[in-house]
């Protein structure tokens, strides 16, 4: 596999590991990969909640554990870091610039468009800016506005799909839609970003996510005009990952037919595993709640059936009747907990035999 650049680092491996709310991808994961030679990314959403007094001051533990996070990975770790925050997070802008402070290597923002994310930046930042994306349009907005408002060019593009895990930036009937899967949008990205690219000298790597499970998906994007791929369901069934046991063999027991789509109360279509919780949400037998966390901006708390935190902040600890556990399109294919080493190694391997045969075809 080629290096993935983004502008002064160099990732030896050209694997990110997705950012996976809340406390699934936390110090330990991010760490265990940033080791092997990928980007670890620590997810941002709903860290506090795994502080005591959460509810007094929920923002402020949140950021007070994310950087706890953060520090716990550094020392373990000198490869690449990332932190993934979602632009619909309650207290956005403080916690990018708490996260340039603590010298995290990137930024990934999703969950919107983050025009305004090189504001934050200061004159010795090192912190590279990658925004989440599922469109070529949104390449073009994002990247017209931090030139014009900030002379800023991206530092590269997460471009997700329709077969992720977790909210979508689709709407319901766009997701079987083959105008909105990887294989048109990213090469209609790289089209788009071409002139900005030329103009400022400047590359702009693009990093694909979304249902990628092994080598030979690797391959194939790549060879599309990938720079890397992001991955976030494989990472889930590794000793490291930060989740419960019971958390894992959710995917474990996974059959293809159990994953399915959700409408999540922040207003997005989801993709998770379904299951004894989210059928009592099909039948109604959920209502509308007390907001504890006031986290996710966009999140129609009046109307809920019920608290995507608690839901996710459940599933995490193994309780799975109160909650349930997000995944994209390929997690009814995990059927082992390995460790990260493993995988990786595994995805590697795959990806060399699919050159292999490729160069013989």
């Amino acid at each position: 596999m080629k290096n993935l650049k983004i502008g002064d680092l160099t990732v030896s491996i050209p694997i990110v590991q997705g950012g996976m709310g809340v406390g699934i991808s936390m110090a330990n994961l991010a760490s265990a990969v940033a080791n092997e030679g990928g980007v670890g990314v620590i997810s941002a959403a709903g860290t506090g909640m795994f502080q005591k007094g959460r509810r007094k001051d929920f923002l402020e533990a949140n950021l007070t554990s994310l950087i706890e996070e953060i520090r716990k990975a550094k020392e373990n770790t000198k490869g690449v870091l990332g932190v993934n925050i979602m632009v619909a997070m309650t207290g956005f802008a403080d916690t990018v610039k708490a996260v340039i402070k603590e010298g995290i290597d990137i930024i990934f923002a999703g969950a919107g468009l983050p025009l305004d994310l090189p504001r934050y930046l200061e004159k010795n930042s090192k912190t590279k800016l990658i925004p989440i994306i599922s469109s070529a349009r949104a390449a073009k907005i994002i990247t017209q506005k931090w030139l014009k408002n900030y002379h800023y060019l991206p530092d590269g593009f997460v471009i997700e799909g329709p077969k992720a895990g977790g909210h979508l930036g689709f709407k319901i009937d766009q997701i079987e839609e083959e105008r909105f899967q990887l294989e048109t949008i990213l090469p209609e990205t790289i089209d788009i970003l071409k002139p900005f690219e030329e103009e400022n000298q400047k590359r702009i790597p693009l990093i694909v996510a979304g249902g990628i499970y092994d080598g030979e998906d690797i391959h194939k994007f790549l060879s599309l005009g990938a720079d890397a791929v992001q991955m976030a369901t494989r990472f889930v069934a590794t000793h490291e990952c930060d989740a419960s046991e019971a958390f894992k063999q959710v995917y474990l027991d996974a059959k293809e037919e159990d994953i399915r789509l959700i409408t999540s109360p922040v207003g997005l279509p989801g993709r998770a595993i379904h299951n004894a919780y989210l059928n009592a949400v099909d039948l109604g037998k959920k209502h509308p709640f007390s907001c504890p966390f006031d986290c996710i901006i966009t999140c129609k708390k009046e109307e809920a059936p019920y608290c995507i935190s608690l839901a996710l902040y459940n599933a995490k600890l193994g309780k799975m009747s109160h909650g349930f556990a997000f995944a994209g399109t390929n997690a009814h294919r995990v059927s082992k907990i390995v460790s990260v080493k493993e995988l990786i190694n595994e995805l590697i391997e795959g990806y060399k035999q699919k050159a292999f045969k490729h160069a013989l075809s």
